[in-house]
């Protein structure tokens, strides 16, 4: 491995999302989202928690952009809660919500950290999916709608989009499964119509910002996927098991279902011969929309799997051993999967990549001597950041990392049990601690990622 620092202008920065931090969820005429709904839904989630209050950063950003700028942050990846902008989704401008968004990025700026914005991050106006949500075909328009509001407003300012966060997640998870808010079950046809809309939405999205920012833009997306490594990365027929493995559209987790729509207009042939019955009639304008040119690709991991080739060009999986490290949310530890799929989605779209959340839920607390030690996120996060160094070697354009999270929040569906933060959050006080990992990180950003190879940190 080329053991020098990473490449120059290269961005570190960490992650969050609306629901997750802000709190604040009835004031200052904020609407009512997905979530909020979700969360009134007795044993919907963990402990009936909510989002009621979260992190309270609504009220604390000003002490949080403060930390951030303390550890050494670059950048700051957050979304923008539609319903907090347009309480019904459409119409009307909540101007106290909007301006919360605009104080926001200047505090950033203030601190000299880079904002990167995304639109949608799963809490879609209630009212809205009173009107049918994705299944309504001018779900696309709306999403436009809002994105021009949002881009007049802070597009003087910022530069860095992104439209939809894991549209998987809120398509498969909460309209299919039902674990995610909305928290309903629908059948097959009606979840690939809601992908098209979605898709379009997208689409939409991007021409707004074309079409309105006032500064040139950075324009991407960031989706997740099941993600796939080489049992033996010196095999070749291993690794083009695994690549093909990623690409596969055994359903909506295959992530050539989103990315090969919008990088090459169409949708992967695997797909519409698997869907052919229930996909939407799809027409070239349709197309047209979808694929209006992105800037970048971002993409969220956390785990992967390894896989191997049969001896027939099939890829199989390769059965993790007793005793594998895994997260609280017993997710595999795979730091491989960063590499590979870094270097598989630039091959394949030949776009420059970002990495728009990698962390881990860990059990952390304040320790007796008032600081919080979580040696394994530290171990977690320095695996994964080299294996994103060799991808970079290797050749894949690699801009961007950003931690999952800065601060610890609501895990959704999962409640408040989950701690992926930087910062730890009491949530009873609202204090928040600055834990081991978050200095560690600091060096990191310090040093230009030098720091890792300097010599193994602790």
């Amino acid at each position: 491995m080329n053991t020098e620092s990473f490449p120059e202008n290269f961005i570190w920065g960490s992650a969050t999302a609306s629901y997750q931090i802000e709190g604040a969820a009835f004031d200052d005429g904020k609407g009512l989202s997905v979530w909020d709904m979700m969360c009134r839904w007795e044993g919907k989630i963990k402990n009936n928690d909510t989002g009621d209050v979260a992190c309270d950063f609504y009220h604390k950003y000003k002490e949080d952009i403060a930390l951030m700028k303390k550890l050494g942050m670059q950048a700051f990846r957050f979304s923008v809660s539609w319903p907090r902008v347009l309480p019904d989704g459409i119409g009307k401008i909540n101007q106290k919500g909007l301006d919360f968004y605009d104080k926001v990025v200047d505090e950033l700026l203030n601190k000299n950290i880079e904002p990167f914005i995304t639109l949608f991050h799963w809490d879609y106006p209630y009212e809205l999916y009173r009107k049918g949500d994705l299944l309504n075909d001018d779900s696309p328009e709306w999403f436009a709608e809002f994105t021009k509001v949002v881009v007049d407003k802070l597009s003087d300012r910022v530069k860095n989009w992104m439209t939809v966060n894991e549209p998987q997640c809120y398509v498969g998870l909460g309209h299919y499964v039902g674990m995610h808010a909305p928290g309903v079950k629908l059948d097959k046809p009606e979840i690939m119509k809601m992908w098209h809309n979605m898709l379009l939405s997208h689409g939409r999205a991007v021409q707004s910002i074309r079409a309105n920012a006032k500064l040139p833009s950075n324009i991407g997306t960031a989706p997740c996927a099941r993600y796939f490594y080489p049992a033996d990365e010196n095999n070749e027929n291993d690794i083009a098991a695994a690549k093909n493995k990623f690409f596969e559209c055994d359903d909506l987790w295959g992530i050539a279902m989103w990315l090969d729509p919008i990088c090459f207009g169409k949708y992967p042939s695997d797909a519409l011969e698997k869907y052919s019955e229930i996909i939407p009639k799809i027409n070239a304008e349709d197309l047209k929309i979808i694929s209006t040119p992105i800037d970048f690709i971002g993409y969220n991991l956390y785990q992967g799997s390894p896989i191997k080739d049969d001896g027939n060009g099939n890829p199989i999986d390769v059965p993790f051993k007793p005793g594998k490290p895994i997260t609280l949310f017993d997710w595999d530890i795979t730091p491989k999967a960063l590499r590979w799929t870094s270097n598989f989605l630039y091959e394949r779209y030949k776009k420059p990549i970002y990495i728009t959340e990698n962390g881990m839920s860990n059990i952390d607390w304040v320790s007796l001597d008032g600081k919080v030690h979580d040696p394994q996120r530290i171990d977690f996060l320095n695996r994964y950041i080299r294996e994103l160094k060799k991808a970079i070697d290797d050749g894949a354009d690699v801009r961007g990392y950003f931690v999952w999270s800065f601060m610890d929040n609501f895990e959704w569906a999962e409640g408040y049990k989950h701690r992926f933060g930087l910062v730890h959050i009491n949530y009873e006080t609202l204090k928040r601690t600055v834990k081991d990992s978050a200095f560690w990180y600091k060096k990191v950003i310090e040093t230009n990622g030098k720091f890792l190879f300097d010599a193994l940190s602790d």
